[in-house]
């Protein structure tokens, strides 16, 4: 998706047979998904959404057709929702969108330079962050204020402590906990 585009939501299973879906929310205040006039899938088309119920959600497509059937509604599953980054408001002081981590240089204590933000993962238990490193593997870390005590998005930066359960050995990219 372009850099434009900011993840908002991700569609469920189906609800019923009539077309509703679960929809998994990632704004702070989730019922506000429905205020946009436009939400854009992974395959760039256009939806709305109108809330049936807690975190249940009639999908209607650009020309407003519903989706009318339990099979249309399993068809969107998984199927990620965005929304313009100029409709949502500007980030507030100390504030950030996750979109904005990826791409920014993941330090430790002593501002070496570990490896940079490669993606922001959210299963539903709370985001993680992938470290991309030259030369080793990929590092998986909660998003917490204990694994990532800095966030300087106009620095370009994030601040990285390990877990003590987590050892990093560089030599042969293993982590062992």
């Amino acid at each position: 998706m372009p850099d434009s585009l900011i993840l908002m939501g991700v569609v469920g299973r189906p609800h019923g047979v009539r077309g509703l879906v679960h929809l998994h929310s990632y704004a702070a205040e989730p019922d506000s998904l429905a205020d946009y006039p436009s939400l854009r899938d992974d395959r760039g088309r256009s939806w709305t959404l109108v809330w049936r119920g807690a975190g249940i959600a009639e999908l209607r497509d650009g020309e407003g057709r519903a989706l009318d059937s339990r099979e249309a509604a399993a068809a969107m599953t998984n199927r990620r929702l965005y929304v313009p980054r100029e409709a949502l408001p500007p980030a507030g002081e100390d504030e950030f969108y996750l979109a904005d981590l990826v791409g920014l240089e993941a330090r430790d204590g002593g501002d070496a330079v570990i490896g940079r933000v490669a993606e922001v993962h959210d299963y539903g238990a709370g985001p993680s962050l992938e470290i991309a490193r030259e030369g080793a593997g990929p590092l998986l870390l909660p998003f917490t204020r204990a694994c990532v005590p800095v966030v300087d998005v106009a620095g370009g930066f994030v601040r990285i402590e390990l877990p003590d359960e987590v050892e990093v050995h560089d030599e042969d990219t293993e982590l062992s906990a």
